[in-house]
């Protein structure tokens, strides 16, 4: 894989700076980040701990039972049968290049595999303004036009991220074919929820040490290694163990 379709690294505290936000929006604090990645490791080493004393579990088991704890989300966007038996788990910058690219492969073994995978996508912004858009895919849920966005960002990333940085003015244009009430979606965009599962998903991308973008999770598993590759053998495994 070339530089240009490199995954994202992650800034030294853990998300990009964002020069044209309100200052509300960049309220939070790096002592903010690590308390909430730490209430989220105690929670899933708490129900690790749990699970271990109840039913005598091994460490590997541990691990695993932290690990699901991070990942469970009720509030992420799901796409695909609720009943499948294979669960990617995306965590995806909009601004992320190889997202794009990636985020199509999904899509297709999910039609060659009707009804049995589903996709969750969990939200970082590594790349500077991401958290910009993070916002505006968040508030279109409100909208039920959260995936219609979503592909409408990715298929335009290179028009309103040049160089990986968000112009937060060109978002708007990318988005204009969606259908979103505009004016309902910036008000949206500040909701207190929105910033609730934002922060809920970075705090969950630290306690998985999700540090570049896009990574993956099958069943709960990670890819051993990043590409495309890797990534299909793991739903192949997946689907293979499931069905």
């Amino acid at each position: 894989m070339s530089r240009k379709t490199q995954r994202n690294r992650v800034t030294p505290d853990g998300r990009a700076p964002l020069a044209d936000e309100p200052r509300r929006a960049r309220r939070i604090s790096r002592t903010g980040i690590v308390v909430g990645t730490v209430v989220a490791l105690l929670l899933a080493a708490g129900a690790a701990t749990l699970l271990y004393r109840s039913k005598g579990t091994q460490p590997a088991d541990l691990a695993a039972a932290a690990t699901q704890a991070a990942l469970a989300s009720k509030h992420s966007p799901t796409l695909g049968d609720a009943s499948a038996r294979v669960h990617v788990v995306e965590f995806l910058d909009p601004a992320c290049e190889t997202c794009a690219q990636f985020f199509p492969l999904v899509k297709q073994r999910m039609a060659e595999n009707p009804n049995e995978i589903r996709l969750s996508v969990r939200h970082v912004a590594f790349h500077d303004g991401s958290d910009y858009v993070v916002r505006v895919l968040e508030a279109s849920r409100k909208q039920d036009k959260y995936w219609q966005t979503l592909e409408a960002l990715l298929a335009s990333q290179a028009q309103w991220a040049p160089n990986h940085t968000v112009q937060p003015d060109l978002v708007g244009q990318a988005i204009a074919g969606v259908g979103l009430n505009v004016e309902q979606l910036m008000v949206d965009m500040n909701a207190p929820e929105v910033a609730q599962r934002i922060e809920q998903d970075r705090n969950d991308a630290m306690a998985l040490k999700v540090t570049a973008t896009p990574e993956y999770f099958v069943n709960g598993r990670p890819m051993p290694s990043f590409g495309e590759q890797q990534l299909q053998s793991l739903i192949t495994e997946a689907l293979q163990s499931a069905y």
